[in-house]
């Protein structure tokens, strides 16, 4: 998706954070309005609204009080200005490029609980490499949920990419096995490895990912290579309590964030990068195979705030 495109996408996928936001920057922001204590309280209560975080909200209030207090801005400034540059920030320079083997396939193991859009994401991942001219092959490691193989075939048959797959409750370790070495002898540039949506609170089958994760390192060299996981923004906080659990059986690496839609707790973003400090690498928007796009720290924070210059 062209940055373009995605701006519109999500400035839409927004609309309920954005609102809140929007509506209390018209007469917060306006110019010459003192940075006094009264702001300041208006502004953290703004922010938390709008989903930013308390931490990354008390952040952003003390930098602005110190600043404005040692005369580094004024109430003349632009500080709506001030708020996004803070904003952008916040969510740091990571790199968000998928780490990548330069030595055979990139193994790209794909984890979430239940609900997340997991199986979505995996399909979207594919459509984005395969537009980026790279080859693409799927395994199906989520072995336990009913019909999880069905549907992922007919996301592969959908975008056009093979997958492995073994009957429903077979050992997704073999399944992982047999991927891996399918990628190697087909020469495949990416491995994109669907596992079970599993419940953060069952212990045994975080195990589980934990296994996947060790066969496919001893196939191939480094391997995973990339961990992304999955979030649904609905979730707001919770998706930050399942992102701990995971971090702590899995070295995650980045966050696919789906569900960015009109419901979405757009700020749970800044909460990720604050409390986790794993950074957001794409963003799902809609319902499609194409509706995916590498996250943009500034075109997200532009869109948060689109409408709420006053």
């Amino acid at each position: 998706m062209v940055l373009g495109k995605w701006l519109g996408r999500l400035t839409s996928g927004l609309t309920k954070t954005r609102s809140k936001l929007a509506d209390g920057v018209r007469d917060l922001f306006r110019v010459g309005r003192k940075v006094d204590a009264e702001f300041l309280r208006e502004l953290e209560e703004t922010l938390i609204l709008g989903d930013v975080g308390v931490a990354t909200t008390r952040n952003i209030v003390q930098d602005l009080k110190s600043r404005y207090r040692d005369r580094e801005i004024t109430a003349d400034d632009d500080l709506l200005g001030v708020i996004k540059n803070d904003l952008k920030g916040s969510l740091g320079d990571a790199d968000r490029s998928l780490i990548t083997n330069p030595d055979g396939p990139t193994v790209c193991l794909v984890a979430g609980v239940n609900g997340s859009g997991k199986t979505t994401a995996v399909a979207r991942l594919a459509r984005l490499f395969l537009d980026e001219g790279r080859s693409v092959l799927l395994a199906c490691c989520d072995t336990f949920r009913a019909a999880a193989d069905e549907q992922l075939r007919i996301w592969s048959e959908r975008v056009g990419v093979d997958m492995v797959r073994h009957k429903p409750g077979s050992d997704p370790g073999a399944v992982a096995y047999d991927a891996a070495e399918a990628a190697v002898a087909r020469g495949i540039d990416v491995l994109l490895v669907d596992t079970a949506g599993r419940l953060h609170t069952q212990d045994h089958l975080m195990r589980e990912l934990g296994k996947i994760r060790n066969v496919l390192a001893k196939k191939i060299p480094g391997a995973p290579h990339e961990v992304l996981l999955v979030l649904d923004a609905t979730t707001g906080q919770n998706a930050i309590a399942q992102a701990k659990q995971f971090r702590s059986c899995i070295d995650v690496t980045g966050v696919f964030l789906a569900k960015l839609d009109g419901t979405a707790k757009g700020g749970i973003v800044l909460a990720i990068k604050q409390e986790l400090g794993i950074p957001v690498k794409f963003v799902g928007i809609g319902e499609g195979a194409d509706d995916i796009a590498p996250f943009d720290p500034d075109t997200f924070v532009e869109a948060l705030f689109v409408g709420g210059e006053a």
